[in-house]
């Protein structure tokens, strides 16, 4: 790598990691506070708020897929992004009104087209076997969980007064200073050998006007499908069952035997993810619930909000990435051969270890059902480890797995399946709120506990299954090791 190409490399890495704290910041509002905000804010019970929060969740993710095939191609990486942080501000500011399914609409009309766009960004910068790639996502991963961190913050703050259009506003502001850092970075946000970055001026200018009247149609479709939640997780898992088809399509479509191969390690990995999301994505929905209702907040006479505790994971996730970057190094430079199916492997085990230890962790509630907070603390370490070892370690995994030319509609799905699995995540969280509609933890409990021991406990099986594989994968995927690969590049 040239002079040039490693100062636009570290450019590049460092814009990318502050824009994520401040993109970030509004998201996390509403993935920690939606649930709240339905239910104390608007009054409807606790299965129409999971389910509203599922389908929103959900749709964030999907439309990361539709995000992968229109950044590169209606718009440049960088223009979707900025044109994705407005129409994020507008979303909140509608929100801020209480117009939730209007707000809600165009609010995902932007986070869920452009967040694509900055990990295809990142990935552009690297070469598809650098190990520097893992690294920087590593670090632009903490910088995600720094704007997570500042939300759940202010989230919890405001849940005590219940001013949720001061929090929205806020969620608003924190976009349209991202758009200014993006203006203000455009340079060293051009795009890379993209279909767009090809096109004539008047070209770009047609297939932008394109993709702003396809912009205005999906929140059109938005607002009605938000309003029919149960319909609209249906059509998402059945998007998902067709990805499934369209990443085998590709695999066999590539013109070599190491393509196909990397393309089939691709698909089992896929499944390995969903495992792992299905769990992760009870957070928003059911774990928040629970940590609300049957969990005892008061902390050495201070009342923990329900948000606060999801803080848990996020500074566990800004520390530890950096030092995962780091140990991951290390190890390499020792010959320790860390690859990316012992790391999703890894992952499977760690959060199903964390389930289980809330299920276990009811046995122990007091006499009017409340379990201790410090529960919720190891369960959320054993998560968020698993996190750490599966989420920036599976955007990095594209850039060395999939052919240049799909990148982004692979990143695209590999996103979806987040979306995927919180429709499965509703469906456990429905099963563990039960029929009652109670929020007495002595009613609730039992189907929490339930709920969180078959998780658990399938997905420590699920790890076993796939610790058997991971020699198999590795021959899918043919690692290879390059002396540039164990340099460090500074963010």
């Amino acid at each position: 790598m040239t002079p040039k190409e490693l100062k636009t490399q570290r450019a590049g890495s460092t814009v990318l990691f502050f824009v994520q704290i401040f993109s970030t910041l509004s998201y996390s509002i509403l993935f920690s506070t939606l649930v709240l905000f339905i239910t104390n804010g608007l009054k409807l019970d606790d299965v129409d708020a999971t389910t509203i929060t599922a389908s929103f969740v959900a749709f964030n993710f999907a439309l990361h897929l539709i995000g992968g095939f229109v950044a590169g191609r209606l718009f440049s990486y960088r223009s979707l992004f900025a044109l994705g942080m407005l129409l994020q501000a507008l979303g909140c500011y509608i929100l801020s009104t209480y117009q939730l399914y209007l707000g809600l609409a165009v609010f995902l009309s932007g986070t869920g087209l452009n967040v694509t766009c900055i990990n295809c960004l990142l990935t552009q910068f690297f070469k598809p076997h650098d190990k520097r790639r893992e690294k920087a996502f590593l670090w632009n991963y903490s910088g995600m969980n720094i704007g997570f961190l500042i939300g759940f913050t202010l989230s919890g703050f405001f849940e005590k007064t219940a001013d949720y259009s001061t929090l929205f506003l806020i969620g608003a502001a924190s976009n349209i200073l991202t758009f200014i850092i993006v203006l203000s970075t455009w340079k060293v946000l051009k795009d890379k050998k993209t279909f767009f970055s090809f096109l004539n001026i008047k070209k770009r200018f047609l297939f932008r006007i394109f993709g702003l009247l396809m912009i205005g149609s999906i929140i059109t479709a938005l607002i009605w499908l938000l309003r029919y939640s149960s319909f609209s997780n249906k059509m998402i898992l059945i998007a998902g069952a067709i990805m499934v088809f369209v990443i085998v399509f590709f695999a066999l479509k590539q013109s070599t035997v190491i393509a196909k191969e990397k393309m089939w390690a691709f698909l089992i990995l896929c499944f390995m993810a969903l495992c792992f999301w299905t769990l992760y994505m009870t957070a928003p929905m059911g774990l928040i619930l629970f940590i609300e209702n049957n969990v005892n907040r008061n902390v050495l006479g201070f009342t923990i909000q329900p948000q606060w505790a999801l803080n848990i994971n996020t500074v566990i996730i800004i520390i530890g990435g950096p030092l995962m970057a780091i140990l991951y190094n290390r190890l390499r430079k020792k010959g320790f051969n860390i690859t990316i199916p012992i790391q999703f492997t890894l992952s499977l085990f760690l959060i199903g270890l964390g389930f289980v230890l809330l299920a276990v962790s009811i046995t122990f509630a007091d006499s009017k059902g409340f379990i201790s907070f410090r529960w919720i603390v190891f369960s959320y370490i054993l998560q968020s480890i698993g996190e750490l070892c599966i989420g920036p370690i599976g955007y990095a995994m594209i850039g060395q797995l999939i052919p240049h030319k799909i990148q982004n509609i692979m990143m695209g799905t590999w996103m979806m399946l987040t979306g995927v699995a919180a429709i499965f995540a509703n469906i456990f969280t429905k099963m563990a709120i039960g029929v009652s509609k109670s929020t007495d933890p002595l009613i609730t409990n039992p189907s929490f506990f339930k709920t969180f021991i078959i998780l658990g406990v399938s997905t420590v099986i699920a790890g076993i299954i796939t610790l058997c594989i991971v020699p198999f994968l590795h021959k899918l995927i043919k690692e290879k090791k390059h002396p540039s690969e164990t340099s460090s590049i500074p963010v």
